[in-house]
This record gives C-alpha cells, structure tokens and sequence, in this order.
C-alpha cells in the first residue's frame, strides 16, 4: 500500500538533494569568478565590439588568427596606455611644481590674488576674503579648512587609484578578448548550444542576437562619444595654442570611456591659464568646455539608441542608466545585457501566450 508513497517521496528528496547541490556549487562557482566578473565584463565588451575590424584584420593576414590577435592586443592596449603613461609623468611633474611653490610659499608667503579673479562676478568677493585670511592667518584657516582638504585629498588619490585599477582591468580585458576572437566561432559553440538548449533553437538565437545588439549599442555609444569628445577637445585645444593637444585628447578620450568625463583635464587647464594670466585663453577654455560636456550627455543616448538594431531606446537607456548607477562603468553594459535579455525572453513569452488564443479563435 505505502510502498508507491515510499518511492516517491524518495524521488522527491533525491531530486531536492540534488537541486541543494547544483545551487551550492553554483554559488561556490560565484565565488570563485566573482573577482574576474569585471575583467571578464570587459573581455566580452571588446571582443563583441570589434568582432567586424577582426575579421578583416584575420582576412588580410590570410587566416593568421592568431597574429592578428597579437596585433590587435598591441594596437589597443597602446591606445589605452599611452595617455595614461603621459598623464602619470604630466602629474609627477606637476606634483614638483607644486611641492616648489610651497617651499616658496614657505620663505615669501602668498602673492597677491590676480586682480582678474578678485573682480569675478558673484564668487569674486568671496575668493578675494579668503586668499586675504589666508595670507594673514595661514595656520588658522588651514585649521579651519582641515577636514575638507582632507577629504578632498582622499576623493583625488582614490579616483587616481580607480583610474590606474580601470586601466589594468582593461588592458586583461584586452589579452582575454583576444583570445575569444582567435578562437571565433568555437568560442561560441557552447554558449549557442546551451541557449538553444533552455530556450528552444528560435528563441536561444534571439537572446543570443539581443545580447549582441545590446553590447554592440552600449559599445557604439561609449565608445563613439569618447572619440567624437577627444576630436572635439584636440580641435579646442589647438585654436587655444594649448601644448600636447594631441596627448591630452587621447587622455581625454579614455577619461570620456570610462565615464570620468573630460572636466579631469579640462578644469586643470582653465586654472592654468588663469593663473598665467591668459584671460582670452581661459574664457574661451570655459566656453568650449562646457560646449564639451553637453556633447558627452547628448550624443551617448543618441548613438546607443541608433545602434542597438531591434531593442528599443528606452530598454537600452533605462538599462544604461541603472547599471551605471548600480555598479558603475561595466554596469552600463551589464543593465542594458539584463534589459535587453528580459526583454527578449518577455516577448518570446507574450508571443508563446498569443499563438494558442489566436488558434482558439481559428477554430469557433
């Protein structure tokens, strides 16, 4: 009588053993690539972005994949490094500059505040009281001042942290991305079968086609925006006579990549000329600048949206916009990857739902 309970209650407890086992090894396995999951991020955002200038590289190589994997790695990690490498020495030398004007500060005390910035409009009055405190009471209004010096201090060495951690992710990124291109279509074999596999064949290719489409807008958008930022900003700098135009828009570019925005060099230059005393220069660094920043909003929504092929603007753009705010610069692929997928598995089910009611209907 009990024995066909018996067996399959066993059946039941075996079945959730196993699941209890899937899940532990799953979330083992979580733990293990969690630390790669940006690195790996990054990975496939480059080798789904330049899949096409691959391809061709490969077939004018004559299907040397593998040098041609060598040659990309080298062409985009150069592009990557050399600004930052030129930032580096731009800062070490700065930082002497800065350390000499303080010993001079030291033996002579401060010079006079530039009368230009003393007569700005609405923030002159206040600059001009405190450079005058500071000039009779120095130790004081540094006392005053400490917690915000401090703190500023610490936003600038952690973004000089982030900025070197970003740069050395990308470059692994880089070696890994290569890897999956060389490999090409074996790459994606496993991915292919296990999506058709869960999903069905039509709907495994769609969500496989969508997750494309998203990296492809997302990458587009970014990238494109960095590109179109460092070319406006070399034309700025080259109409104001700035030295290093060219290395500074290739800094600016990957500042604009990975969403840190142009005002790290812009605003280092407006004091600069400032404080040489290049008012022209310095009106016309703020204007361009600001020109700058409503080409870096503007221009990222409109690219995405004109290339994620079939996905529609407002998948990708709430996508974007989460996973920035979420989980920084990787976020924005990854929120428009989670959207996109969603979306795709979404209508695949509406459409599953709607074929039955519709066959219903045939038949009355």
């Amino acid at each position: 009588m009990n024995k066909p309970f018996q067996t399959g209650s066993r059946n039941i407890i075996e079945t959730i053993l196993v699941i209890l086992l899937l899940l532990s090894l799953f979330l083992a396995l979580y733990d293990v690539l969690k630390v790669f999951f940006t690195i790996l991020t990054f990975a496939l955002i480059f080798s789904v972005s330049f899949a096409d200038v691959f391809e061709k590289l490969a077939t004018l190589l004559k299907g040397r994949r593998k040098l041609a994997a060598v040659i990309y790695s080298i062409v985009l990690i150069g592009i990557i490094a050399f600004p930052l490498i030129y930032f580096l020495s731009v800062l070490r030398e700065h930082v002497r500059e800065a350390i000499a004007w303080v010993n001079q500060v030291k033996a002579n005390g401060l010079p006079p505040l530039p009368s230009w910035i003393a007569n700005l409009p609405f923030v002159g009055g206040d600059i001009s009281a405190f450079w005058t405190q500071l000039q009779h009471s120095p130790k004081d209004v540094i006392a005053n001042h400490e917690d915000k010096v401090k703190t500023t201090l610490h936003h600038l060495l952690n973004s000089g942290i982030g900025m070197l951690g970003t740069a050395l992710q990308f470059i692994v990124g880089i070696i890994i991305s290569a890897f999956f291109l060389s490999a090409g279509e074996k790459m994606l074999t496993p991915v292919k079968s296990a999506a058709q596999y869960l999903l069905g064949r039509r709907d495994g290719l769609s969500l496989l086609r969508a997750t494309t489409q998203a990296i492809k807008g997302v990458s587009i958008g970014v990238i494109g925006t960095a590109l179109i930022a460092s070319v406006v900003s070399w034309i700025g700098l080259t109409i104001a006579g700035v030295k290093f135009a060219l290395i500074l828009s290739a800094l600016i570019f990957f500042l604009v990549l990975i969403q840190l925005g142009p005002l790290l060099v812009w605003i280092p230059l407006v004091i600069w000329s400032a404080v040489d005393g290049y008012t022209g220069m310095t009106i016309f660094l703020i204007i361009y600048g600001i020109a700058l920043l409503i080409i870096d909003a503007l221009l990222k929504p409109i690219l995405i949206a004109r290339s994620g092929g079939k996905l529609p603007f407002l998948v990708l753009f709430l996508g974007v916009v989460g996973g920035l705010a979420a989980w920084g610069f990787t976020g924005m692929f990854k929120g428009a990857i989670i959207l996109a997928i969603f979306y795709t598995v979404f209508n695949s089910w509406l459409e599953g739902k709607a074929k039955p009611v519709a066959g219903r209907r045939t038949v009355q």
